[in-house]
């Protein structure tokens, strides 16, 4: 079973929230594609996964086709740093679109909302302090 890190961005608040899973239900899944938050706890909430990242931290591409790295030769989007000349094009390593066991990071956006927040589900647990002797 691998683990993956589920980053959920909530463009409403402008705020992500992370947590780690072990699953194995996101294996061939697309960029793209929409699935129910039920398996992080989030009833009611639809997600949609826009990218991801490798073992290695090479970034997942919409555009590139399969599961495995690939040598692209790119000129704008992720994986790529802008350039300051015009033309200019690098050929860069990059992931394919569809979600495998090598994957660790899976990125979320909020599509639709459930009832209850965000922010009530992901909150910080106040640690203890100890008491003063």
């Amino acid at each position: 079973m691998a683990e993956l890190r589920f980053v959920i961005n909530d463009s409403k608040s402008g705020k992500s929230y992370q947590k780690a899973l072990e699953t194995e239900d996101f294996d061939s899944k697309k960029i793209g594609e929409t699935v129910k938050g039920d398996f992080l706890g989030l009833e009611g909430y639809e997600l949609q996964i826009t990218g991801g990242s490798d073992y290695a931290g090479f970034p997942m591409r919409k555009d590139i086709e399969g599961t495995g790295r690939k040598r692209a030769l790119l000129k704008k989007g992720v994986g790529f740093k802008k350039v300051t000349r015009n033309g200019i094009r690098k050929r860069k390593t990059v992931c394919g679109n569809t979600i495998t066991n090598k994957t660790v990071q899976v990125n979320l956006k909020v599509t639709k909302e459930g009832s209850k927040k965000l922010e009530e589900t992901f909150a910080k647990k106040e640690e203890e302090k100890p008491a003063e002797q």
